[in-house]
């Protein structure tokens, strides 16, 4: 058994809907899973094709250790044309719904203030704009349903793979300024700043090395005095360092989260949410800020594995620190 004492550095709260609150810190960062009813999405598209399937697979992140669900009815992926709000709410509000009927916190991943405001209604708890507040009313709405808001840094059009910036100088400099200002509209339409995260938005409108080059200096975000979100699953800079597919980037995203929690980071949003469990439970008990029990032991049953058998097939699941 791993007993974990709370770290002084990087202590807050995360403010939701209804008056739920996440504690975080930078031993036990806030979890985001990710659900995507998208089948174009570029990492798992199709693979929840239905209502059933997308339920489950929320159910389980939240059975891993996820503490928020986010949900998204619109890949990013460029050169498809957006999606009618009607039909990307068909795609969220039912699932928005069902996930809410099982007590789980949901995000909606959206830039539409019809989709947010419906999400909003049914339930959501946390809007996760990607536009990175193209369209101000969605502050309004959160802050009239009092949700929390995430404000990406992006200056390329939603669906469009846009380079605005010249130069990795210019990429770094102007993520904190853009999210202060957008942070300031978000307060003119009513919302609480303790309300609003932040993200640096990896790969929009970024190339791989000024992607690296904004997480670098994630530090400075730490000034807007709001929680950090840190979205690196599976990104394309990770594939751009490595060589790797999507779905083989999972050893990257876990050097791109520690990476991230040295520099402030307070949100994990992630597609493999038992690993990054299991990464952070690791992390806290070989950190300053870990007491081990001198009574841990390894379970005999986990000694020893089948070669046969595909990998987590006898493990436990690994909660590691959770923010409950």
């Amino acid at each position: 058994m791993t007993k974990l004492e709370p770290s002084p550095l990087n202590e807050g709260e995360l403010v939701l809907t209804g008056g739920v609150i996440l504690h975080w810190t930078s031993w036990a960062p806030v979890i985001m899973g990710v659900v995507n009813a998208s089948p174009e999405s570029f990492s798992d598209g199709g693979r929840y094709p239905n209502l059933a399937s997308q339920v489950r697979a929320a159910l389980q992140l939240r059975d891993e250790g996820a503490n928020i669900v986010d949900v998204g009815g619109e890949s990013g992926v460029t050169g498809i044309a957006p999606l009618g709000p009607a039909e990307e709410r068909a795609r969220v509000i039912p699932l928005v719904r069902a996930l809410v009927a099982e007590g789980i916190n949901t995000s909606v991943d959206t830039w539409k203030r019809d989709v947010a405001v419906a999400a909003l209604d049914a339930g959501a708890t946390l809007i996760n704009d990607v536009s990175g507040l193209a369209d101000p009313a969605i502050a309004q709405a959160c802050g009239e349903a009092g949700a929390g808001l995430v404000i990406m840094h992006t200056r390329a059009r939603p669906k469009h793979k846009d380079f605005p910036h010249s130069s990795v100088r210019e990429a770094t400099s102007d993520v904190p300024l853009f999210l202060a200002d957008r942070i300031a509209e978000a307060e003119r339409q009513g919302l609480s700043r303790r309300n609003i995260i932040v993200d640096p938005g990896p790969d929009f409108g970024k190339t791989p090395a000024q992607t690296v080059a904004v997480l670098r200096d994630l530090g400075r975000l730490q000034e807007l005095r709001c929680p950090v979100l840190l979205a690196v699953s599976r990104k394309d800079f990770i594939g751009a360092i490595t060589e790797t597919r999507p779905m083989d980037r999972l050893p990257g995203t876990l050097a791109a989260i520690s990476a991230g929690l040295s520099r402030g980071a307070a949100i994990l949003r992630v597609h493999d949410v038992a690993a990054t469990r299991a990464y952070l439970a690791v992390r806290a008990a070989l950190g300053d800020e870990g007491v081990i029990d001198e009574d841990l032991r390894l379970p005999m049953e986990l000694r020893r594995q089948d070669p046969l058998q595909p990998a987590g097939a006898n493990s436990t699941t690994t909660k590691g620190p959770a923010n409950q």
